[in-house]
């Protein structure tokens, strides 16, 4: 195969399709830039390892949408019934939320067959790897079977096809990935890599769909870490798309894995890599996707946090202090960025000997950081030779002893990175909502307790992009009678995080971040009988 050569990108390696010739080297830029009829490419693997559960009961944790309930019936079904059914399923609540699973949406294609008394219905959750889908399933069984005409409860757990909250317009390698969670350190050395793969495998091995990419360019760990049987990436010529590789079931991505090690480049060229990288990768359907963030918090980093949606973000830290200072910048970044750091991993923290606990590097780093900055949730990895010899063999250590220390610790991240980014779909999915009843914008920012009014129309003349403010100038172009009293938005959709995507009537589309919604003028005299409505 010929051997193509970008001038200013290094070369990277993919695997080719024609198995009588030799892999070729191809530059990732010059690649995507052929035509199709020069690149030939093998398709992907389907195989799967038999270490992850396909069980896939695509399971959810504790997401309340506003969607009713899908209610199916056979010709036998009565209201009477379905009320019954629903009633007590109500009883089931989400520990979380303090919701019913009605109320939450999750009862779908309720089937009832009064002559026989079977009863037959889905629960649809968002995520597969709900730490208590097995509860779920158990009370709904009971609680149904209960009633005094039924005699048979068939239930079956599914879950919703995943997808981003964010209205804007992703790559389209990106558009079915529900969950993405940067594992962060700012600070090279501190074991960031071993958390992301382990954390990775650990929600494989709940029943999650995953995948990790390998942010850092300069020192790829990814290929290292783990031991895939094709270690090249490979790209499909047709849809000039990069085809992830596979072990034990997760989809990794890395420059390692694109045949030349480590990238010898400048900063900007580096950003365009890993942009490439990772939003034309086929990732398919994701619930969880770990980004390994490299050291820093430079353009590379703001790259990844802007041009993704991510979720949350996990940080990483040792006892020292100077990993405290390095770690304490990565937060105030994502705080700035608007991600949530939902847990704090604090590693080599201690090692037991003679019956004692040793801490040879001091104390308190992580808990500083979970007490400075409001994280909720501190776990303490181990100094243990097993989990950095794992890491070396290619076998990551929740995979090599699933039932040991560490691997019990992963467990527990792995449950709180699944709540944590439920919580936060939920909050982010809710938080800017129209009020017909009232004709007013409900806004209730995320991490936050106070709920306020809008009223529509200020909020349309509050916007600041282009198109109603002069970049050069600051002069406003949107005029007050330009806007009508009583317009409604037709549709309000959320940003990732930080912000909303408003249509109006006009097809405008406006994007109005939370930060500027507090600061506009709130909605106090509603009346009481329209108050009373909502």
């Amino acid at each position: 195969m010929q051997l193509l050569h970008a001038p200013t990108w290094s070369h990277l390696s993919f695997q080719t399709t024609n198995r009588n010739s030799r892999a070729g080297l191809l530059s990732l830029e010059k690649c995507l830039q052929l035509p199709t009829a020069n690149c030939f490419f093998q398709p992907q693997k389907l195989e799967r390892s038999i270490w992850v559960s396909h069980k896939r009961s695509n399971f959810s944790f504790f997401a309340p949408k506003a969607t009713s309930v899908d209610v199916g019936s056979s010709a036998a079904s009565t209201g009477t019934t379905e009320g019954d059914v629903l009633k007590a399923l109500s009883q089931i609540i989400d520990p979380d939320f303090g919701t019913d699973i009605v109320s939450c949406g999750f009862v779908k294609d309720l089937l009832i067959d009064e002559a026989s008394g079977e009863v037959s219905f889905r629960l649809e959750l968002t995520t597969p790897a709900c730490p208590i889908k097995d509860m779920f399933e158990q009370q709904a069984n009971e609680v149904v079977a209960q009633l005094p005409w039924v005699k048979k409860v068939n239930v079956t757990m599914s879950a919703q096809p995943a997808k981003p909250i964010f209205a804007g317009e992703l790559p389209a390698g990106l558009q079915r990935i529900s969950n993405i969670v940067a594992v962060s350190s700012c600070k090279g050395g501190v074991g960031k890599s071993t958390v992301a793969v382990n954390l990775a495998y650990t929600l494989a091995g709940m029943g999650a769909r995953v995948g990790v990419f390998d942010a850092d360019v300069y020192g790829p760990s990814l290929p290292t870490m783990v031991s895939p049987e094709n270690r090249l990436l490979e790209m499909n010529p047709e849809k000039r798309t990069i085809i992830p590789t596979d072990y034990l079931g997760v989809k990794l991505v890395s420059f390692g894995f694109a045949g030349q090690g480590r990238a010898i480049m400048r900063g900007p060229m580096v950003s365009g890599v890993i942009n490439q990288l990772l939003t034309t990768s086929e990732w398919g359907e994701l619930d969880y996707l770990v980004i390994d963030m490299p050291p820093g918090t430079g353009d590379i980093q703001l790259t990844l946090c802007q041009v993704v949606p991510l979720t949350a973000a996990v940080i990483v830290t040792t006892p020292q202090k100077l990993a405290f200072i390095d770690v304490a910048k990565g937060v105030r970044m994502f705080s700035k960025l608007k991600v949530p750091c939902v847990a704090v991993v604090e590693n080599m923290c201690h090692f037991d000997a003679d019956g004692k606990r040793y801490y040879p590097f001091g104390r308190g780093s992580g808990s500083q950081v979970v007490q400075q900055f409001g994280i909720p949730h501190l776990f303490d990895l181990p100094i243990r030779p097993t989990l950095s010899a794992s890491g070396d063999s290619g076998t990551p250590e929740v995979v090599a002893d699933p039932q040991g220390e560490v691997a019990k610790t992963f467990q527990d991240l792995g449950v709180c990175v699944v709540r944590q980014c439920a919580k936060i779909r939920q909050q982010v999915s809710t938080a800017v909502t129209y009020d017909k009843s009232i004709k007013a914008i409900r806004v209730k920012v995320p991490d936050s307790e106070e709920e306020f009014l809008l009223h529509p129309a200020t909020v349309r003349r509050n916007d600041r992009s282009a198109q109603s403010v002069d970049e050069w100038t600051g002069e406003q172009k949107l005029q007050y009678s330009d806007i009508p009293e009583d317009i409604e938005p037709e549709e309000i959709r959320p940003m990732g995080n930080y912000a909303v995507s408003i249509t109006w009537p006009d097809g405008f589309s406006q994007i109005a971040p939370y930060d500027q919604l507090q600061m506009i003028e709130r909605l106090v005299d509603v009346p009481q009988s329209q108050a009373v409505q909502a």
